[in-house]
């Protein structure tokens, strides 16, 4: 299902991946189209890439519910797509994934995109890319100054992380959020949790909460715990993903990345 509305003359597209509940989010802004979204909604983004125009495609980061549509794009509507350097050789090949993100989001065909440069123009806007890994080490975010847009793909996607892919570190999403706070803005548009009108705000309950789970693993790692028993003492709830994702996803991944900062040492 897809919903398609306008926030502060940004169009925003609501995916709604019904079988599981989970949303995705694509933005058209003045001419220039982030993310493509998940091959599973193509048969509903088709109408929306042909209705509404658009000259080039940023791309925040290479995962499949981001690029899921790239492929299509650059074969039916030779549109140029643009990622950050450390993503392009993953999108010249096919994405093999898990079978639960193939039945989550699709898959992503191959396709060649360009080099995101630091600073890029819309029609009439111009953008600082900034460069945001953590969740990927691809991932951007990208603001405007002249009209305070923050566009964060998956950074912010909820104010208290439990959970956390193998792949990603936590450090770095820290460090991430600290370098986009220090723009100005309030409201930002998130691929996941769409168009949040505080923000600025959220994003620093974020941080706020991951800088104190970083002082609590420290404490607890000071007394000889493992990862695993930090992981189940901070967090004791029951995380269906764990399970859905085959631990791909895992409350122990959060507190192996704080582990492994050398900071820790």
């Amino acid at each position: 299902m897809l919903e398609v509305y306008e926030r502060n003359n940004v169009i925003c597209a609501e995916g709604l991946i019904e079988s599981i509940g989970q949303k995705v989010f694509l933005y058209l802004v003045d001419g220039m189209l982030i993310d493509c979204g998940p091959e599973i909604l193509q048969e509903e983004l088709l109408p929306f890439f042909r209705t509404y125009t658009f000259k080039q495609v940023i791309l925040t980061h290479n995962h499949e519910d981001h690029t899921g549509n790239a492929a299509w794009i650059q074969n039916n509507m030779d549109k140029p797509i643009y990622i950050h350097p450390a993503g392009l050789a993953v999108c010249l090949v096919d994405g093999e994934y898990p079978a639960y993100r193939q039945f989550t989001w699709g898959g992503r065909k191959a396709f060649a995109p360009g080099v995101l440069k630091s600073e890029i123009v819309s029609n009439t806007l111009e953008w600082k890319t900034l460069y945001t890994p953590g969740h990927a080490d691809d991932h951007i975010a990208l603001y405007n100054q002249d009209r305070k847009l923050m566009f964060t793909g998956d950074l912010y996607v909820s104010s208290r992380t439990k959970v956390s892919m193998k792949t990603e570190s936590i450090p770095q999403i820290m460090a991430s959020i600290e370098l986009v706070l220090q723009h100005d803005f309030e409201a930002i548009y998130c691929s996941h949790a769409g168009y949040l009108e505080n923000g600025r705000e959220l994003l620093e309950k974020k941080l706020s909460y991951l800088a104190g789970i970083s002082v609590k693993v420290q404490a607890l790692m000071s007394e000889g715990k493992s990862a695993r028993e930090i992981a189940d003492f901070l967090f004791p709830g029951d995380y269906p993903i764990i399970q859905f994702s085959e631990r791909e996803w895992d409350t122990v991944h959060m507190v192996a990345s704080f582990m492994k900062n050398p900071a820790f040492k």
